[in-house]
């Protein structure tokens, strides 16, 4: 969330749970997750407002990528996954999550 978000909220809801959507998400598949619950998940992320969300299949060592107003991307293996333009410089290296 940007602190420009941040910064539009009411004093009372900056306390209680605030109404807002996270720009990043991250999904990490476990064993007993079936894959298409997480995708339609990342789907419903997407439509409430996330700007990035990253489905990451440690089984099939695969890296789902989801932006609003764009298909899905499906990296096969990735050494790295980057950020941008979400998260400006951040790459994530895969090899310590498989």
């Amino acid at each position: 969330m940007t602190l420009e978000k941040w910064n539009s909220l009411t004093e009372e809801q900056k306390i209680r749970f605030a109404p807002v959507c996270p720009d990043f998400v991250v999904e990490i598949r476990s064993p007993s997750n079936q894959l298409q619950s997480l995708q339609d998940k990342l789907k419903e992320y997407i439509n409430n407002g996330v700007k990035l969300g990253w489905l990451i299949d440690r089984k099939n060592q695969r890296v789902y990528i989801y932006r609003p107003q764009t298909e899905v991307e499906c990296l096969e293996n990735p050494i790295t996954v980057s950020g941008e333009p979400v998260l400006s410089g951040f790459q994530l290296q895969m090899d310590k999550i498989w």
